[in-house]
């Protein structure tokens, strides 16, 4: 019998929504960079912009798309057709910016989403999908689509709240779904650990659930200049201190795979020195 036909198929692609509740978080600069950090250990990575209308992805890649997913949704071409190739060999789905027929998806366009997904699914082994901003309809839908969730947040106090009203929402929908949590921008390990914590309490007590906490991204200048620069922060020669946050959570993310045992396994402990209460009404 030859090599190849006794060999396992090949699973389909781990599916990682990248979501925020509130905007300006980092969260697209994380989803790429995430993407970034688990090519560059071998995987084969797609990352989808799933923010339909408001896309950014290809901007902040400095990439030149001639179509986006929004010819995929109308029928007029697939999906080969409008994927770009990005750094370090990451396939890069497009979406459209400033286009308002994509605000919301008919139930054709959804199918046809759904169908583009599940081609992608086949040729990758991790397809991370950079979602819009809130809580809208269509966040939600694309988040039911996910074998796990990060939801990026910072210290700002509304930050947090927003965290907390997505991560409610999607626990309404789907109780056992995978979420983890990543504070970006944080001053210090412990300043992510005190967000974390404040939004973990509250989802055990409000919605009887468990997060798991994926770490924090530290302010860091190379982040600034990367952006400006539309290149991703991670893989540079010297390696800043943000770089090495995501490609721990990347090698976290990489264990997901079949075979590499459960996700998300049992919540990190979190060592904090001061916790601050969130608001039992506004959390409920």
């Amino acid at each position: 019998m030859s090599l190849t036909a006794s060999a396992a198929p090949r699973p389909p692609a781990t599916r990682i929504a990248v979501t925020s509740g509130k905007g300006g978080v980092g969260k697209t600069s994380l989803a790429i960079n995430l993407a970034v950090a688990l090519a560059r250990l071998g995987h084969r990575v797609g990352i989808l912009d799933a923010d339909f209308a408001l896309g950014n992805v290809d901007v902040l890649l400095g990439l030149t798309p001639e179509e986006h997913l929004g010819a995929v949704l109308s029928g007029a071409s697939d999906l080969k057709a409008i994927t770009l190739d990005g750094p370090s060999g990451v396939r890069v789905i497009p979406a459209g910016s400033g286009v308002r027929a994509l605000t919301s998806l008919d139930d054709a366009m959804w199918v046809r989403f759904v169908q583009a997904i599940r081609d992608a699914s086949h040729d990758l082994d991790f397809l991370i999908f950079d979602t819009a901003t809130g809580i809208a309809d269509n966040v939600l839908d694309v988040v039911g689509l996910a074998d796990h969730v990060l939801v990026v947040t910072s210290y700002d106090p509304a930050s947090v709240v927003d965290a907390y009203a997505l991560i409610k929402l999607i626990t309404a929908s789907e109780p056992q779904k995978s979420i983890g949590v990543v504070v970006n921008a944080a001053k210090d390990s412990e300043e992510g650990g005190i967000v974390f914590r404040q939004i973990s309490l509250a989802a055990d007590r409000f919605l009887g659930r468990t997060l798991r906490y994926e770490g924090h991204v530290p302010e860091d200048q190379a982040v600034k200049d990367c952006g400006l620069a539309q290149q991703p922060f991670v893989g540079r020669e010297t390696h800043s201190p943000a770089d090495r946050q995501i490609r721990r959570l990347a090698s976290r993310l990489a264990a997901t795979r079949p075979g590499s045992g459960p996700w998300p396994g049992r919540p990190a402990d979190v060592s904090v020195h001061r916790l601050a209460d969130m608001e039992a009404p506004r959390c409920g």
